[in-house]
């Protein structure tokens, strides 16, 4: 059935914490009216709240959203000020753009140090040529020296050549040496600028995050319930600035004694009437019923205590009716729950139409 006018009562679903009244929060409507199977709590419509906070400790600069205002998932909450955030960017990107001049000035020491590599190569080639052509001549001056050919002084400078060559190797493979050692702290260096290139960039990411996070956003549909804080505010990390109600997850939360309790299984249907709408049924399911009794003495001794033992369940709308409806959503209206703890009774004819739909 749709829903009937009312004359501008909207339809209320909501949160409230249920609390406090024991063995008083629970009271059979009409108890000798309703069938053995089917049982009735007074309740309070619930929803889940959601508190929107800052990840970082900060200024509000600006706030969107006034208290009762409806937002969807995305929506603008409020903005954390991001002058200091914005200041670190701009020195991380300067970072960055040094240390790729690094990298570049680093290859180009790479590259200068590769080509003293060849020049020492190329050197030591020469030396050798030369130590061989001196060892050739110093065997044809021992040769010539034993027919007293040449003077012993030719002799002497034949043998003297050959070690200076010998020496003029050894100089070059020294260079060829150093030219390796330069180019591995050439490398050393590209690896250095490019690990800053990096973490100039890790630096950039982070700190953009920190801007983006500081646009605080609504994670889910919702109301807006009450501001925690108000622009010029600081607050903490995780310092909570507006409180929302999700209007995705709607209950109501009733008490039952033990006997109905005991026999009420998860996913049994419940029917809701709430006093903002006493011509109307809402339909829901029992989500939750808790395992530990609540408003009773910790010791049970007799019958007659145990008949005060009372059960929290919860009794969820169903999200469609929800969604249909979502931007009537308010909190706060109680009313009665009625749930059939045997699934083979019957609604009473009271409670069979006039559903929402």
């Amino acid at each position: 059935m749709k829903l009937p006018k009312l004359n501008g009562i909207i339809l209320a679903i909501v949160v409230a914490a249920a609390a406090g009244g024991g063995y008083y929060v629970w009271q059979s409507i009409a108890s000798s009216e309703l069938p053995a199977g089917i049982a009735s709590g007074n309740g309070r419509i619930e929803a889940v709240e959601v508190d929107v906070a800052a990840k970082f400790a900060g200024r509000i600069s600006e706030i969107f959203v006034d208290e009762g205002d409806f937002v969807k998932t995305g929506d603008r909450i409020a903005q954390i000020d991001t002058r200091e955030l914005d200041t670190q960017l701009k020195q991380a990107e300067a970072q960055s753009r040094r240390a790729e001049i690094s990298i570049e000035t680093a290859n180009a020491q790479v590259v200068q140090r590769n080509a003293e590599k060849r020049a020492a190569e190329a050197a030591i080639a020469q030396r050798k040529v030369q130590l061989e052509s001196a060892m050739n001549q110093q065997a044809r001056a021992e040769q010539l020296a034993k027919s007293s050919t040449i003077s012993t002084q030719q002799l002497e400078d034949a043998r003297f050549a050959v070690e200076g060559a010998r020496a003029a190797v050894a100089a070059a493979e020294a260079e060829s040496a150093a030219a390796d050692a330069g180019i591995s702290s050439a490398n050393a260096q590209v690896i250095d600028a490019r690990a800053a290139a990096d973490a100039a960039k890790a630096a950039i990411d982070t700190i953009k995050t920190q801007i983006e996070d500081s646009l605080l956003t609504a994670p889910r549909d919702g109301r807006v319930q009450f501001r925690v804080a108000q622009p010029g505010e600081i607050v903490a990390g995780g310092g909570r600035v507006v409180n929302l109600v999700d209007l995705g997850d709607v209950y109501m939360s009733f008490f039952l004694p033990t006997d109905s309790a005991g026999r009420l299984a998860i996913g049994s249907e419940v029917r809701l009437k709430l006093d903002a709408l006493p011509d109307s049924l809402i339909s829901a399911t029992v989500s939750y019923v808790a395992s530990v009794a609540q408003f009773t003495p910790k010791s049970v001794e007799t019958a007659v205590e145990r008949e005060k033992l009372m059960f929290r369940v919860k009794a969820k709308i169903k999200p469609e009716l929800l969604q249909k409806y979502i931007q009537l959503v308010k909190t706060g209206v109680p009313g009665v729950a009625y749930v059939r703890v045997d699934a083979d009774t019957p609604w009473p004819a009271d409670l069979e139409g006039k559903l929402v739909q």
